[in-house]
């Protein structure tokens, strides 16, 4: 069945249904707009309980999808690890590629679902495998550590995969004094700042994070007189990692909010991530420089629905890359519990 063919009226009984998840919400999804999103998130929610599925949910997606629809959120490390415990035999995966292609990898006799097969990834597309195999021919023996944010084939070219949240004490644990962190050049750069190794990198950037400049920083912190936290990713530039208070990976930022409580905080990082924090956290003011990663949101309710529905598009990886991607990552888990 397709979606124009379901009933989807925002009823009074709908509305009540759905009046507890709106309350998590209400403090970022205006009430006008909630009649358009009821519906939908009600009827995923009882489908994904016929379908015995699960959806799983990066910190950038909406806040209808993050708080509403998915059964567990976070960052990629976070996402990659509840992949491998979930008991569900079909995982959506409100993200981009690289992540359901990694959740395929774990579980391999699971369908894996991604609403948008074209939920793509700037950082992702900025190496292939054959370029990792002659950053190998450059640099014999040094170890070849992979951001997560890449392809299976790169994976599987990769001696261990590194997040954000686990790239240093991950690259400390390799053997050696130099180490490849690839592909995000920033991520790379700030690496180095935190260990003695030699960190050779690769220019891929982040087309989210690559947008924002200390400049602009400094020109939120004069607005507001001083009185702003500024806590920022590391893919972003260095420039902004000098303009700001607190440097983490997603999940570290979560947990900087949550337990810091800041008057006022701008997130250097996807907007969508402010939303999601702002609705959990309502005490605390987000100035928001709103950068969106058009990737992220090619997922919507709608083609959530629609992919419940006909289990489609279902994510594929060769099962020989995957045995070799699966090293990779399983390495990073290990090293990183």
């Amino acid at each position: 069945m397709a979606i124009a063919e379901m009933d989807l009226a925002y009823t009074p009984a709908v509305a009540e249904a759905t009046r507890p998840l709106y309350d998590r919400v209400r403090h970022v999804i205006p009430e006008v707009e909630w009649p358009f999103h009821a519906p939908l998130v009600q009827a995923i929610n009882r489908l994904k309980r016929e379908r015995g599925a699960v959806i799983l949910a990066h910190n950038y997606q909406t806040p209808e999808i993050y708080h509403c629809v998915a059964d567990i959120v976070g960052d990629s490390l976070a996402l990659a690890r509840e992949a491998t415990r979930t008991d569900a035999g079909v995982i959506v995966l409100a993200g981009v590629h690289f992540m359901a292609e990694t959740a395929k990898i774990l579980n391999p006799e699971k369908t894996v679902l991604i609403p948008d097969a074209g939920a793509g990834c700037s950082l992702a597309e900025s190496i292939t495998a054959a370029d990792v195999r002659l950053l190998r021919e450059r640099y014999p023996g040094v170890p070849v550590a992979t951001y997560v944010n890449t392809s299976a084939a790169v994976k599987a070219e990769s001696d261990v995969c590194i997040t954000s949240g686990n790239a240093v004490d991950v690259i400390e644990a390799l053997p050696g004094d130099s180490v490849l962190c690839i592909p995000d050049e920033y991520l790379a750069l700030w690496v180095a700042t935190q260990t003695r190794k030699k960190v050779i990198a690769w220019k891929g950037h982040c087309e989210v994070h690559e947008r924002f400049t200390g400049e602009q920083l400094a020109a939120y912190r004069r607005q507001f007189h001083g009185d702003l936290i500024i806590i920022a990713h590391p893919e972003c530039p260095p420039d902004v990692l000098a303009e700001a208070d607190f440097v983490g990976s997603t999940a570290k930022m979560q947990g900087f909010v949550e337990t810091q409580r800041p008057k006022r905080v701008l997130m250097v990082t996807e907007c969508s991530m402010a939303d999601n924090l702002e609705a959990a956290n309502p005490a605390v003011e987000f100035v928001k420089p709103c950068n969106l990663c058009p990737h992220m949101k090619r997922i919507t309710l709608s083609n959530i629905l629609q992919s419940l529905t006909t289990l489609e598009p279902r994510v594929e990886v060769d099962a020989a890359v995957a045995a070799r991607a699966r090293r990779a990552v399983d390495r990073m888990l290990e090293l990183s519990r």
